[in-house]
């Protein structure tokens, strides 16, 4: 059986989506499951144990008749048996109507759901994996969303040990901190910074009672600038650059904590086991994280990140 499934959105989405995958492949395990995702996503799935092909389209892009047509012929020619789509756009809904795919799943309640074979309600108010894992329900699977849980390749774990040689770190481990943020949550006006000036605060502090444990700041594609501003006021601390997410999840698996924002290395953190410390904005903590011992979310009462105090982070971390 060959079955596609349609992810739009970014890295983030597509890890909360595995719990998804792995399920569908734990119930039909010689399947041969391929996902549609946007090319600033495709990435993620290095470190995805279940599927066997990543296929590109940005649904957001200006895509015109031809791009459409293309993208069908390419569904067409591989002959699934079932489709599972997070798009709930008219657009989305009508390409695969016309593909023919037999058992076509999605959500009801959108303009595309209309094409769909099977539908099922859509719980927003949920954790975003279980609201994805909902669609299973779609092909008659009931069964509780597995936690998430991902597939570092040894030469990933080999560079993040080798990653820790470079940087001096020794067996005291090492804390991580990602506080950077996509461009595409920036353009969206989505506030997920916490100012340069109130990681210091935190920095200082654990330097001082933990004088000889490391901290790590995470540099990723789009944080030149954040990071410069940290390392101006905070000299002491390390970098990395993790290449890929297969180097990144391995650098997080190492990491003794892990202090962020809402962002794809906090999913990773999630999936690895990490112990986590999220800060939260205007994004929901609730739908992002699970209820967990090992995860702790700060909610700001504002919704401006920005205005969580430094005291309270430091209180969840010595109190951990």
């Amino acid at each position: 059986m060959k079955a596609l499934i349609i992810v739009p959105g970014g890295i983030g989405d597509q890890i909360l989506f595995f719990p998804t995958l792995d399920d569908l492949k734990q119930n039909y395990p010689e399947a041969q499951i391929d996902v549609i995702v946007e090319p600033r996503a495709k990435g993620a799935y290095r470190v995805c144990k279940s599927v066997h092909e990543v296929l590109q389209f940005d649904f957001k892009d200006r895509n015109g008749l031809a791009d459409w047509g293309n993208l069908l012929g390419i569904i067409r020619d591989r002959e699934y048996a079932i489709a599972l789509s997070l798009g709930r756009s008219a657009g989305v809904g009508l390409l695969l109507w016309l593909t023919g795919v037999p058992t076509r799943v999605g959500y009801r309640g959108g303009v595309g759901a209309r094409f769909l074979s099977n539908s099922v309600s859509l719980k927003t108010e949920q954790y975003a994996a279980y609201m994805y894992h909902d669609l299973l329900q779609g092909l008659d699977i009931i069964s509780q969303c597995p936690p998430l849980s991902i597939n570092v390749p040894k030469k990933d774990l080999d560079w993040a040990e080798a990653e820790q040689k470079r940087l001096e770190i020794g067996e005291s481990g090492y804390i991580l901190i990602h506080g950077g943020s996509s461009k595409l949550s920036q353009d969206k006006g989505i506030d997920k910074i916490y100012p340069v000036k109130k990681w210091q605060q935190i920095i200082e502090d654990i330097q001082q009672r933990q004088p000889s444990l490391p901290i790590v700041i995470l540099k990723g594609p789009e944080d030149q600038e954040f990071v410069n501003n940290l390392i101006a006021v905070c000299p002491g601390v390390k970098v990395t650059e993790p290449p890929d997410i297969g180097k990144l999840a391995a650098m997080i698996a190492a990491a003794n904590l892990m202090l962020c924002t809402d962002s794809a290395p906090m999913h990773l953190a999630v999936a690895v086991g990490t112990y986590l410390i999220a800060l939260f904005g205007p994004t929901n903590a609730k739908k992002l994280l699970p209820q967990s011992d090992r995860c702790v979310a700060m909610q700001s009462q504002t919704r401006w990140v920005a205005d969580i105090p430094p005291a309270d982070v430091l209180e969840k971390i010595w109190r951990g």
